[in-house]
Formats: structure tokens, sequence, C-alpha cells
């Protein structure tokens, strides 16, 4: 039995699990479970990252007494960084994605480099958060810090090196940055000098699978562990759940469904040319190179962030309860567009979607089904127009979609993507990240070939839920609706 431990941080909270390999098929046992809590300090939100390391800690022990492990693997989410002195300490707590530091960053970096030869090097979706965004929000409001750092570790490298003191930058989640050369596998150089950036600030980029190194003697010591090696799985976490999707053969198309949605598929290269940039499809490296050309949606955040402002209020719903008020709801009452920028910071979301609904002269949704109700129709419309755009990108028709990922646990948005796409969809794995990070530590340690065989062993290991379309012809009807709301907005 070939035992890896897996660390899965996400925007919320993050686990560890150890995940188990009989030669045949992988079982997976939590062993530690956490909080994810950001911090805002004096206008600025920051990631607690030591908080974090110290959970990272506490799942080692954990896993040791739950067996013990033969490798470590750590995933999060893309795009944030530290910054670390030039003895490889941390400058300050790496700063959340949504901290409004990048507002506008978008715009004003046409000042340094054109768009169209941004996206033409890179393949990367223009988002406000991403990396090469936030540095030059810190080069122009900022520079002493710049001038300050040596090093800059994206956030799984950071952990991995406070695990084992070795300092890389793993393919996957480099990509996020907006900064790699997707032809080329590199950092880019032309688009760093463009931003005034030091190539030196920058580890060098280890294929994903790499063995970055040993848990270090320290750290041994404290904790009374092997000297168990780390892996650079796929430390993006939407690559990672890529890994697992359970199609060993042909195309597919995927919804990695969570916090986030990301729609898209997994082409033979990148795709990059003027349709894939006015759609703004991203193209993010994963294991062997492979490209996982895909959306960026805003997904159960909505759904999240609506539930803590009724807990505000006093009013606390689990998510059944909030289902179940949505289906008691009349359909099609209303539509937002899940990307519009008021719903990307935290906040009273569904005051929010009271006043979107009002100023595009909608039904205003006054009840907490009617507002639950309209964000899961209007993420199913939205999965419809980027899955045309999708097909349109690659000139492919795709006949089902794999829904993985955490969001596979609500039915009620698997059914109504189903419905609103036309296509059947299928969804599991639910933990497809920490399966496609565990599948990774298997392939470094020699006990899978490939990523093939692993999806194969996933496939294997997973029982799937099918969601058949129905009553298209209302859907299609009310799809009509949605993009007339959205173009108002």
């Amino acid at each position: 039995m070939k035992r890896v431990l897996a660390f899965d941080f996400g925007a919320s909270s993050g686990r560890a699990i150890l995940g188990c390999f009989d030669g045949e098929k992988i079982t997976l046992e939590e062993v530690h479970r956490f909080s994810n809590d950001p911090v805002s300090v004096n206008g600025v939100f920051y990631w607690d990252v030591l908080r974090l390391f110290h959970e990272i800690k506490q799942g080692l022990l954990k896993a040791k007494a739950a067996g013990g492990f033969d490798s470590v693997g750590i995933d999060t989410w893309g795009v944030d960084f530290g910054l670390l002195d030039e003895d490889g300490r941390l400058l300050e707590n790496p700063v959340h994605y949504r901290d409004a530091r990048t507002t506008g960053y978008i715009g004003k970096s046409a000042a340094y480099i054109a768009p169209e030869r941004l996206y033409g090097i890179t393949g990367i979706q223009f988002m406000e958060c991403n990396t090469c965004f936030q540095l030059l929000s810190l080069k122009e409001n900022r520079p002493e810090l710049l001038k300050r750092a040596k090093h800059l570790l994206f956030m799984p490298d950071l952990l991995s090196y406070f695990l084992t003191g070795k300092m890389v930058s793993e393919y996957s989640i480099a990509t996020t940055s907006g900064m790699i050369d997707i032809q080329k596998h590199d950092w880019s150089d032309e688009i760093l000098s463009a931003l005034g950036l030091e190539r030196e600030l920058f580890e060098p980029i280890v294929k994903t699978g790499a063995v970055i190194g040993k848990l270090s003697d320290a750290l041994c010591e404290e904790l009374g562990l092997p000297a168990a090696d780390v892996i650079a799985v796929a430390g993006h976490d939407t690559q990672s759940a890529i890994t697992a999707v359970p199609c060993a053969e042909g195309d597919f198309a995927f919804i990695s469904s969570g916090t986030w949605s990301l729609f898209g598929t997994e082409p033979d290269a990148p795709i990059i040319n003027e349709t894939s940039m006015r759609y703004n499809f991203t193209n993010e490296g994963g294991y062997d190179y492979v490209t996982g050309f895909l959306k960026n949606i805003c997904g159960l955040w909505l759904i999240q962030e609506s539930r803590r402002q009724w807990k505000r209020e006093g009013k606390e719903y689990s998510f059944a309860e909030l289902e179940k008020l949505a289906l008691e709801s009349a359909p099609f009452a209303c539509f937002i567009d899940p990307d519009a920028p008021q719903f990307a910071s935290p906040g009273d979301l569904p005051g929010r979607i009271r006043d979107y609904c009002r100023q595009t002269g909608q039904h205003v949704p006054r009840t907490t089904g009617e507002v639950v109700r309209c964000i899961y129709e209007s993420l199913a419309m939205k999965y419809r127009q980027v899955f045309a755009g999708l097909q349109d990108c690659t000139g492919k028709r795709f006949s089902q979609i794999n829904i993985v990922g955490g969001g596979t646990k609500d039915g009620l948005l698997c059914a109504m993507a189903a419905c609103a796409c036309g296509v059947p969809v299928y969804a599991g794995p639910t933990e497809a990240t920490v399966l496609g990070n565990v599948a990774m530590q298997l392939i470094a340690q020699g006990e899978l070939p490939d990523i093939r065989s692993a999806r194969v062993c996933i496939a294997d290991s997973t029982a799937l839920k099918h969601y058949a379309p129905k009553d298209e012809a209302l859907w299609a009807a009310a799809y009509e609706a949605f993009l007339a709301a959205t173009n108002k907005a």
C-alpha cells in the first residue's frame, strides 16, 4: 500500500488527506480539516500564511499517527505569492487576490505592454487579480517593497519552501501569473522587461511532478517525522482537478466547480488567437506541459458570501436549506452576470444582487429563496454562454460535460447545468483536486506511469452521478432573457 499526503488549500478551508493506493484503486482518508480565514488589516486583505503553515504541521502529525506517508504535495488557488528577502525571510503576509490594490490595472498595463501582445505570449485570461497586475500595482505604489524583495514564491511553492528550505516555481502555478511564455514554458523576458521587473526575482521553473526535496532536518526533528519527499504536484488546484477528470480517451469538456467555476477542455496545444482573446479564455500549463484551455467564472462564491451575509444578519442557513428555498421560488424571475465586478469583493452580496436587478429593470428578488434561485440559474446560464464560446474556439462539439470538485455535491446546480447547456452532465469525483494531487505524487513515485493511467484509476475509484437535460425549450427562452438582462448592465 502506497501512502501519500495531499494538502489542498481552498479560499475558505484546507484539508490534509492521505491517498492510499493498492495498485488498482485510490482511497482517501481525511486526517485534518481547518479554516482558511483571510484577515483585513488597515484596509489590506491578507492571507494568514503562518497560521496555514501551523495547520500543515498539524496535518503532518495526524498523518503520521494515521500510519505515515511516503511523500507530500501541496495545491492552492492561483496568482497569489509571498515576497522574501535575500536571507529567505518573508517580508509580509501574502495579499489576497480579492484585495482592491489591482483595481484598474488591466487598463493601466497597456501603457507598459499592449494587451494583444501580453495575451499572445501568455495565452492567459485578463483578470485584475493576475500576478502581473499585482506586481505592477506594487511597482507603482510600493516600489520600496519590490526593491527589498529578492525572491517571489507562489502560494504552494512558498508553503513547500517552508517544508524543505528549497525555492522553486512549479510550472502550473507559474502560468497563472500572466508572465510565462506558454510556448517556451519559461518566464517571458519581454514581459518582465516591459513591466520593469527583475528576472532574478523569479525562481527557475520546475516541471510539474518534480521532486522539490525532502522535509527539512529541522522540521523532522521538531515533529518526529521521517524525511519524506515533497513533490511539486500541479500547485494550481485547477490543474490538479483537471488531472482527475475521469476521461481517459478523446476530447472532453469539464467544469471544476467550487468557489470558482473553471470551464474548459484540454487541447493538444495552446489556443491563442483573436477568437480566444475575445472570449477571454486562458491557457494554463499542467503536467508534461499539457494545456488547460478554460475560462474562470465566479462560481459558488456567490452562494458562500451570501450565506455569510445572512449569518451576519442573524439568519443561519445550511446549504441544503438554501437549495430547498430556491426550489420553492419561481423560476427565471431575474438574472445577474456572475462575473460582474460588483460581485467580486466580500460584503452584502444579496443587496448587490437586488441593486443589479433593479438597475437592469428586472424583478427584484426579495426573499432568500429568490436570491439563491437567481444565483443558481444565472450560473447555469453563464455556463451555457461559456460552453458556446468553448466550442467556437476549439471548433469541436462536446457531447457531455464532466463536473468535478466540491460543486458536485450541489445537485441543483449540476441539474441546471445540464438543462442550460443541453447535454448530459456527469458529476464526480467530488475530491478531484485531492485525487489529482495524489495521482501526481504516485506518478512521481513510479506507482503510476502517466496521466492516462491515473485517469483510468480515478474513474475506477469513483461513482459518477448523471444529470440529463430537461425542458430545453424553456431554458433556451430563459437564456435569451439572461442575455438581455446582462447586456443592460
